[in-house]
């Protein structure tokens, strides 16, 4: 395997990740169970920014940091700046809301908002990337 391809395969695995996690959100939402499903959304962003990155054979540390990993990306394409300061405010559901002596319990209104924002992410980390990079699962 070339290195490109190389570099293709694992673009697409995280973004097949990245749709895998958008739609354990929906339905999770659906099902009412919101404080998982913004964990999901933290999530699918989180791997669409990887994607975005490995495509662009950025090297990440292990984090679930939006903000870092969006300063990266935008880095690489600035016209991302506006979405991925509105996309940092998923980070803290990475940990927030999954253990017991959560600080609030979240209603349907904000899973869905922010269901919203990792859409965006998902879609736009897609709609900048050629057609070898996208995955089979995405949404």
């Amino acid at each position: 395997m070339k290195p490109s391809e190389a570099r293709a395969r694992e673009t697409r695995e995280w973004l097949g990740k990245a749709a895998e996690d958008l739609a354990s959100a929906q339905v999770l939402i659906g099902s009412n169970h919101f404080s998982g499903a913004l964990f999901f959304c933290q999530q699918a962003a989180e791997k669409s920014l990887k994607a975005f990155l490995t495509w662009h054979e950025r090297t990440f540390r292990r984090t679930h940091d939006l903000e870092e990993l969006g300063k990266d990306c935008q880095a690489i394409d600035g016209t991302l700046a506006a979405l991925l300061e509105e996309a940092d405010i998923l980070s803290d559901y990475a940990w927030k809301l999954r253990y017991p002596g959560a600080p609030y319990t979240p209603e349907r209104q904000e899973a869905e908002a922010m269901f919203g924002i990792a859409d965006r992410v998902l879609r736009e980390v897609q709609s900048r990337l050629p057609s070898e990079g996208h995955s089979d699962n995405q949404s």
